[in-house]
Formats: C-alpha cells, sequence, structure tokens
C-alpha cells in the first residue's frame, strides 16, 4: 500500500470528476481537517458537494467557487454522516449554493420534500452516476457513496486516508463496523480501486488499505481481549496496556475504541461515565 504519510495531504483535483477542497480544521480526530468532494461528471452544468465540513466562511466559499466553477450550479449537497466536522456547515452552504441537503439523519436534511438518503439509492446529476450505500459502524448513519465510473468509494469517516477510525458507542456498533468493512472488502474485489477518505489523504489501493483496517482491528480486538484476561476491567486500564506506543493526546479517542470492544467482547463496563467526552460533538 502506498504509504500515506510520505507527502502532507492538501487536497485538490483528483480526477476529471473529483476535488477536494480541504477544510482548515487540522487537529488528532481530524488529520489535515475536513475533505470536502466536489463531484461533476466533465462537461456538465451541475455538480454535486459531498461534506461541506466547518462552519467555516472562507472553506465554505472555496467550496462554493469550486462546486460553480465552468458556470455550473450545486444540484444537491451528500453527507456521510452528522458529526460537526463534516456538516456543521451544511445549513450555511445549501443557502449560498440554493441547493438542497441529503443525509440519513433528519436533524441534517434541508430542503422542501427532501428525502433522506438510503441503502440502494441512486443519484444521477447530469451523467454523474452516485449509489447509496448504508454502512453504519462509525455512527449509525454513516453513508458511503459509490462513484462507478472512478471505481472509487467516499467512505467519510469509515476508513481515513491514515490512522484508524475510533467507534464511539452506543451510536457506534463494533459488530456494524466490522460487516462495513468487509463489504468494503468484496467491494475493492470486485468494484472498487480507490477509496476517497473523510480525512487524510486518497488511498489509490482499496484493496490493501481495507485489508490493513480489518487486520488492525482484530489485533486490537485480540490485545483487548488478553488485557482483560490478564485483569484489566476499565477502558482507561486497557488504554495504558494496549495503547502504550500511541501518543498520550489520542487515548481519550483510544477509550472509546475500547468500550466499543469491551461491548463487543460482552464484558460490562464500569463506570461508563468516566470514558471522556464524545471528541465528535
Amino acid at each position: 500500500m502506498t504509504d500515506p504519510f510520505a507527502t502532507p495531504w492538501t487536497g485538490g483535483v483528483l480526477s476529471p470528476r473529483a476535488r477536494c477542497v480541504l477544510a482548515p480544521n487540522p487537529g488528532p480526530m481530524t488529520l489535515e481537517g475536513t475533505n470536502t468532494w466536489v463531484l461533476a461528471e466533465p462537461g456538465s452544468s451541475r455538480s454535486v458537494v459531498v461534506d461541506p465540513g466547518p462552519a467555516d466562511e472562507e472553506h465554505l466559499a472555496a467550496v462554493l467557487e469550486a462546486a460553480t466553477a465552468g458556470g455550473r450550479s450545486v444540484a444537491v449537497v451528500l453527507a456521510t454522516h452528522r458529526h460537526h466536522d463534516h456538516v456543521e456547515g451544511a445549513a450555511r452552504f445549501a443557502r449560498m449554493a440554493e441547493a438542497p441537503v441529503r443525509a440519513a439523519d433528519p436533524d441534517v436534511r434541508l430542503g422542501d420534500g427532501v428525502t433522506s438518503l438510503a441503502e440502494g439509492d441512486e443519484i444521477t446529476v447530469d451523467g454523474l452516476e452516485i449509489r447509496v450505500l448504508h454502512t453504519p459502524g462509525h455512527t449509525s448513519d454513516c453513508m458511503t457513496f459509490l462513484l462507478p465510473a472512478e471505481r472509487a468509494l467516499l467512505t467519510g469517516d469509515m476508513v481515513l486516508g491514515r490512522g484508524p477510525t475510533v467507534v464511539i458507542p452506543p451510536d457506534g456498533v463494533l459488530r456494524d463496523y466490522f460487516a462495513s468493512l468487509e463489504r468494503f472488502a468484496a467491494l475493492a474485489g470486485d468494484a472498487v480501486d480507490t477509496v476517497y477518505p473523510g480525512h487524510g489523504p486518497v488511498l489509490p489501493d482499496a484493496a490493501a488499505a481495507i485489508d490493513y483496517y480489518l487486520t488492525h482491528r482484530r489485533q486490537r480486538l485480540e490485545q483487548v481481549r488478553a488485557a482483560v484476561d490478564a485483569g484489566d476491567v476499565t477502558p482507561r486500564q486497557v488504554v495504558e496496556r494496549v495503547y502504550a506506543d500511541v501518543d498520550r493526546s489520542l487515548w481519550p479517542a483510544a477509550e472509546w475504541s475500547v468500550k466499543a470492544q469491551l461491548i463487543h467482547l460482552g464484558v460490562p463496563v464500569p463506570d461508563p461515565d468516566a470514558v471522556p467526552p464524545n471528541p465528535y460533538t
């Protein structure tokens, strides 16, 4: 798999149909920032925007400029999931672009008569085809977008350009996450070559990236199981053992992942309120 750490990620034009406008919200959970995707068929009069990102006026203006280049208009805004770093700016951008917002979460949807995003939906805009997959795990409302013409998946936070995804219960469920990754793996062997993630660089070898995700998650699960067998009973205790080699600034997020793994293993979590605040809210 291509080393995702080789060069800093700055977004830009990835193909004749796909451009990433990088949001100015870098951090431990967002990497270089949120990837806002602008999609359009070459020569078309309309575009699609995926995950407008944070409510940053300069970023939203840059997204609008990219989405309306060449005289295009924005046909629709799509959301991969409800977290603020992906959709906080959706309402403002919808007004700027005069476009509806489609999402699985009704609190994110905007526009008269706008329908929810659901498994099996097909969105066609001036020849651009987008197939919608419901892929829960990171959150219950995670939607992945398949671009057949690009042989690419827009994965939101389900697969990142670098590093693991955090599963935060009760909305995030590890069993669902494994099932969604297995689905990605099947697509990577058939219809997908590339991952366009919600954060970090594009992954040109989808099969290798998804195999890494599955392998890493299974290994971590076994390490958590071993920690429990050794007597650790709280997420913090497990993190101190299993994530000892991970930067301590990431330990609060790791506690959430461990909590999800303990639930998956059927291990009671004592004092669940002791887990750090949700980093995505």
